[in-house]
Parts: C-alpha cells; sequence; structure tokens
C-alpha cells in the first residue's frame, strides 16, 4: 500500500504525463489464491476492460513490450490468450544464477519449438501474459473438480485449465516465443525449487482428472498429459532402479541354472548383450543432451548475443558445469518428486505458501531435515550394492552419489557468495546481467531503497496520510469480544511502551488489518507523551 501511494504521488507530480489512475486492491478473504485474484478483479472491473495483463509478484515488462502484447491482440481478433516467453534474471545466488543460464541459453530454442508444433494451442502458464477479457470471464470460471479424493477440490494448476477452456470455445493460445522485455525471477535455491514443484505436481496430477472432458482440443489434451508424465516419470525411474538392483540381487545370490529341462544335452549360458544397453545409453544421452548442444550452437552462429554471455568459451564453460550440476541434482529431484506423487495420491495435506521474494539462503539445519532421509537411503543403497557386487557400484554411483552429497550440495548452491564469485569469473552470465535493461536497472534501483517491513510498519502507525489510507482500505469491525478488545488494548500499551521493535510479524500484522485498532495507535503515539522514540526514528 505505501508503494502505491508513492506511484500515485509520483504521478500526480507529473502533469505532463496522461492522466492514470492506479487502483491497488488486498483482498480479506484470500479464497483461490491467484487464480481467485484474477476472478476477483474480473467480477468487479472486468468488463471495463478489453484486455488484461496477469503478472506475477516477481514478473518485470518493459512498456514496449506491454505496448506490442496489446498491438499483437488488436491484429488477431481470435487470439484468446498470447504468452510471452519471460527471461529469468535478478538472483544472485549460485543455484539461481545456474537456473537463469539455463534458461536464458536453452529457452528460446525451447519455446520456439513449442510455438512451431502448437500454433494456437499453445501453454498458457498464468503469468506475462494478455488476455482477451470477455471470452475469458464467460469461458474460464473455475469450480472444483468433483469428488473426495485427494485430487478433488480447488483447481491448483489453474492456467493450463483455462487455456484449455478458452481454446475450447474457439479462441486461440498462442506463444510470443520471440517477444522481448518480459522477466521474472528463478527460485534462489533447490528446496524452494522443490517447495514450488510439489505444488506444480499436485496440480498436474488433478488435471489428468479432465483429460477426458467433452470438447476440448487434443493439443490440450496432450499438454495435461505431459504435465502428468513430467512428475509421473520420477516414480517410474526410481521403480526401474529399485528393480534393476533387485534382479542383481536375483542373480548374485541365487545359484544358477544351466539345465532346465529333464534329459537337456547342453547347458544355457547366461546371455550379456552390451549392445542394448549401449543402444539405451545412446537414445537417453541423445534426448538429453541433444537440445542443450544445439541450443549452443544456435548462440555460437549469433555474435552479438554471445557477448552477454562473456564470450564463446565462457559460454560453453558455463553450459559444461551446468550439465553436471543438472546430472547431479537429476536423482535429487527424483526421489522429491516420486514423494510428490505419492503424497498427492495419500492424500497428504500441501500447504500453500508464497515464495521467497530474495536470495534466500538454505541452512543447515534444514537441508539436513529434507534431505536428510535421501542421504541415508543413498548410503545404504552403496553399501548393499556393494555387498553384492562392487563392479555393479559404478553403474549405480551417478545415482546413489548424488543423494549422499545432496545436503552440502543443497546448502552450497545456495549461497549468495558462490553465486557472484561465479559472475566475477564471467560464468553463468546472461546479458541481463552484462547489458542490464533499463527496466532491470529501474527495478534494482528500487530494491536497494526499499525501507523494510519495519519502516513501512512504522510508516503507516506515524505517518498521517499513510495511515488514514491503511484504515480506509480495510473494513472496521466494532464488535468485537470483550476478551479480545482487552488483549489488543494491551498490544497498543506494549507498542507504545517498547516500540516497533518490539514486535513480532503477528503483532504487526493484527495491528495493520484492523482499521480501528491502527488509528488508535497513531492517535495514541502523537498523543501520549511516553510513547516510544523509536516511532520517530528513520533508521
Amino acid at each position: 500500500k505505501s508503494a502505491w501511494e508513492d506511484l500515485r504521488a509520483a504521478l500526480a507530480a507529473q502533469p505532463e504525463l496522461p492522466q492514470i489512475e492506479v487502483y491497488y486492491r488486498l483482498r480479506t478473504r484470500r479464497t483461490h489464491r491467484k487464480a481467485g485474484n484474477v476472478a476477483d478483479f474480473c467480477r468487479r472491473c472486468g468488463k471495463k476492460y478489453r484486455y488484461m495483463i496477469v503478472l506475477d509478484a516477481d514478473s518485470v515488462m518493459s512498456g514496449a513490450c506491454l505496448k506490442r502484447l496489446v498491438q499483437l491482440m488488436e491484429a488477431n481478433p481470435k487470439a484468446g490468450i498470447i504468452q510471452t516467453a519471460p527471461r529469468a534474471a535478478g538472483r544472485d545466488t549460485l543455484y539461481a544464477r545456474i537456473q537463469q543460464m539455463a534458461t536464458r541459453v536453452y529457452g528460446p530454442l525451447f519455446t520456439a519449438g513449442l510455438h512451431y508444433w502448437q500454433l494456437g494451442e499453445s501453454h498458457y502458464w498464468g503469468h506475462n501474459a494478455i488476455l482477451r477479457v470477455g471470452p475469458f470471464m464467460r469461458h474460464c470460471a473455475l469450480g472444483k473438480i468433483e469428488g473426495k479424493g485427494p485430487l478433488a477440490g480447488e483447481i491448483l494448476s489453474h492456467d493450463f485449465v483455462e487455456a484449455a477452456l478458452m481454446r475450447a470455445k474457439g479462441w486461440s493460445v498462442w506463444i510470443a516465443y520471440d517477444l522481448p522485455g518480459s522477466y521474472e525471477e528463478m527460485p534462489p535455491s533447490l528446496l524452494d525449487e522443490l517447495k514450488r514443484d510439489r505444488r506444480w505436481c499436485q496440480g498436474n496430477l488433478q488435471n489428468f482428472q479432465l483429460f477426458t472432458a467433452k470438447g476440448l482440443h487434443p493439443a490440450h489434451r496432450a499438454v495435461f498429459m505431459t504435465g502428468v508424465m513430467a512428475y509421473l516419470s520420477a516414480p517410474l525411474w526410481f521403480l526401474f532402479l529399485v528393480l534393476s538392483t533387485a534382479l542383481l540381487a536375483m542373480n548374485v545370490m541365487a545359484e544358477p541354472v544351466y539345465f532346465r529341462e529333464p534329459y537337456q544335452l547342453f547347458p544355457l549360458w547366461p546371455e550379456w548383450h552390451p549392445e542394448w544397453a549401449i543402444r539405451l545409453f545412446g537414445a537417453t544421452a541423445t534426448l538429453l543432451f541433444l537440445p542443450k548442444f544445439l541450443a549452443a550452437v544456435l548462440l555460437l552462429i549469433r555474435p552479438k548475443e554471445l557477448r552477454g554471455f562473456g564470450g564463446p568459451l565462457r559460454m560453453l564453460g558455463s553450459v559444461a558445469l551446468e550439465t553436471l550440476f543438472s546430472a547431479l541434482l537429476a536423482p535429487v529431484r527424483m526421489l522429491f518428486h516420486t514423494k510428490f506423487v505419492l503424497g498427492a495420491l495419500l492424500g497428504w495435506k500441501l500447504v500453500w505458501k508464497s515464495p521467497p521474494r530474495g536470495d534466500n539462503e538454505t541452512t543447515w539445519r534444514e537441508a539436513m531435515e529434507k534431505h536428510g532421509g535421501g542421504s541415508l537411503l543413498g548410503l545404504l543403497w552403496a553399501g548393499g550394492v556393494y555387498w553384492l557386487d562392487p563392479g555393479f557400484l559404478w553403474w549405480l554411483l551417478p545415482v546413489v552419489g548424488s543423494l549422499i552429497c545432496s545436503i552440502p550440495l543443497s546448502v552450497w548452491s545456495s549461497r549468495v557468495r558462490l553465486g557472484r564469485a561465479f559472475r566475477e569469473q564471467r560464468l553463468f552470465l546472461i546479458p541481463e546481467e552484462s547489458i542490464p535493461p533499463r527496466e532491470l536497472r529501474w527495478l534494482w534501483m528500487a530494491m536497494r531503497k526499499i525501507r523494510g517491513p519495519l519502516a513501512d510498519f512504522r510508516r503507516a502507525a506515524v505517518d498521517p496520510v499513510t495511515n488514514a489510507m491503511m484504515c480506509a482500505a480495510s473494513i472496521p469491525r466494532p464488535r468485537r469480544p470483550a476478551a479480545l478488545m482487552e488483549q489488543r488494548e494491551a498490544l497498543i500499551e506494549r507498542a507504545l511502551s517498547e516500540g516497533p521493535k518490539a514486535l513480532g510479524d503477528v503483532p504487526r500484522n493484527v495491528l495493520l488489518h484492523d482499521p480501528l485498532l491502527l488509528n488508535r495507535l497513531h492517535t495514541r503515539i502523537w498523543t501520549t507523551p511516553h510513547a516510544h522514540p523509536d516511532w520517530f526514528s528513520e533508521d
């Protein structure tokens, strides 16, 4: 709300600019999460607008990109959604910088391929996209998935479903894969990415129930299926590894049988077909590494773009290190995704929390709690295979070794210091870092000036204009239980005597969301002689 007030004041101070009304709304009852925010806007204001552009909290779009999206909509009257391909930037942790580089190098080829194959039946990722409001309101109001199972209830991956509903009613969905000026941020650490993946996993498994829904375009049925397989492949891979280990145990511990039939003249010797293994390995390596190779080649033939990645040698070195890093993390993701699939099918409770908006570093304690079971499994697995057949351990070492090293790998990759050290060596560099566009420069400058939640809370309690705005934006509830009123009166007295620094997040939120309480605190601060001096400090 403070940022909204500052923006309105800045616009009002420039009369030469067109008069633009900027609205801000904070829902008191935040039902249906992000989809509920969009639905709330459509119900209240949707009829006033032809288009809307949906952004996430970490989204950045240039004015030229916004303008071009509107022009594309005007030029394509049957387009219902046009999705940009946002570029990742803005993080400093090693993990995020590796992911930023990967999406920046491989992403253009990937999204161009999606556009080529899908055309007007493309993906919609829920942000950094423009929507035609009229048909979206008519066709994309989402209900709940019927039933009582773990995958019933509120639709989590609403964006895929909204795109399918738009296309089912004749409105096309496109990816503007080559449109610059659209940006987003990556999760700062492996654990933060996995927290997001659990929500996505459950949402994609939910969407599989809509696979047979009437009227959907085959392309969007395929989108639902690929979303399911993106996570179902993890337990299938894990099951394959478990069965191969079990087969090894059977071959080692069981007595070989060379004569299986009575009066058999010749023994049946065990057969080994290395060409089968070579074919499987070759097909898997081609599937995994060919897209990365082609994306790197595409950059090598574009010297102007290559300069933003630190030159050809550093770009190739970054790609090689990223390939090694992704190979180390693949078994860790496999184990977590397996747990996510089982948890979704068994009905484990899903807690939805907003992702961190800064360079959040993983602590050793948190890594031990989240990766400790996987590391123990890797140690036991490696020990069991070594006991059965030491030679077979080399084949399994990329998997069990990754699980064993997952704790330090997760912690070290979340470190900002390491991310900046690699940037000094011009590794994992992206054009948005080496030649940042002005929109990102302005954003980073504004982020450095943010005072923090404590300063904003002090401003809401002390500054008359901010306090009046905060009180007007909330709903007063004068009828409260007497015991609750006594507790909140005691909270005001504590805030007055001990200052804002003595209040934690919960007491501050109680004051901010009760306009009567916040106004009373404001009045007491200015009229009480013994108010703590920290209320008027600027630190």
